[in-house]
């Protein structure tokens, strides 16, 4: 006979990123049947499962504490618990806290379920509505504020593929003047307010996207940025 695994189970689950019908049934039925969930916000959790008339403990699990509350998780993995972790939008460990996480978890207990909950990205929902060839791509993430942003800039620039990044709305047309200084006539795709009423993608030159968020105010949600392939 095999001897009963009295390890817990960690669910790394995706969460909508603005329409919170696109929760699945299965992120769903872990949100209702697990023991705990930690969260990247526990005001933005708490939304989501109150929407769903849900009520469980949910502790904090950022950026800045993953490291600290891995030990936390991995004294209730260890009494047999069903731990739940999420951010506030979209795919842990992309572009969000979960992989350091995940990382403790495997290295200290290699014997514990660590499953995936697939579900809403930004990432994938934006190529998917910008009609480029996305066969292949590089994704970057949000770019440095600061040290290496220049860097990074040209670099993606001279790219032959299409390039992915993350912008917020503060920041949006400063990129874009900064793409129009080293790539003016490139032809760059930006989404905003992914899955929501007013779900956009405006494509142009950096200059004229520029203007266009500027005049008509649409520094609003957060943005994926399509930056097309050199020579295109």
């Amino acid at each position: 006979m095999m001897e009963e695994n009295t390890n817990g189970r960690l669910s790394i689950v995706a969460t909508p990123i603005g329409n919170l019908g696109d929760l699945t049934f299965r992120a769903l039925w872990n949100l209702k049947e697990c023991g705990v969930i930690y969260a990247e916000d526990t005001r933005v959790t708490l939304k989501l499962l109150n929407h769903y008339g849900l009520r469980k403990s949910v502790f904090r699990l950022d950026a800045a504490t993953e490291d600290k509350k891995a030990g936390e998780v991995i004294e209730r993995l260890e009494k047999g618990e069903h731990v739940v972790y999420v951010t506030d939008a979209g795919t842990p460990g992309v572009s969000d806290p979960g992989a350091r996480l995940v990382r403790h978890i495997r290295t200290n207990m290699p014997m514990v379920k660590i499953e995936s909950i697939p579900g809403p990205s930004a990432l994938t929902a934006a190529l998917s509505i910008a009609g480029i060839n996305a066969d292949r791509f590089t994704f970057v993430g949000f770019l440095p504020h600061k040290k290496g942003r220049q860097t990074a800039l040209k670099l993606l620039t001279k790219s032959e593929i299409p390039v992915v990044l993350y912008e917020s709305p503060h920041r949006i047309v400063k990129l874009l003047e900064e793409l129009e200084r080293v790539a003016p006539k490139r032809v760059v795709t930006i989404t905003r307010e992914l899955t929501k009423v007013h779900e956009e993608v405006l494509s142009g030159t950096p200059g004229e996207l520029a203007q266009i968020i500027e005049e008509k105010h649409k520094d609003r949600g957060e943005f994926v940025v399509i930056v097309g392939p050199y020579g295109v």
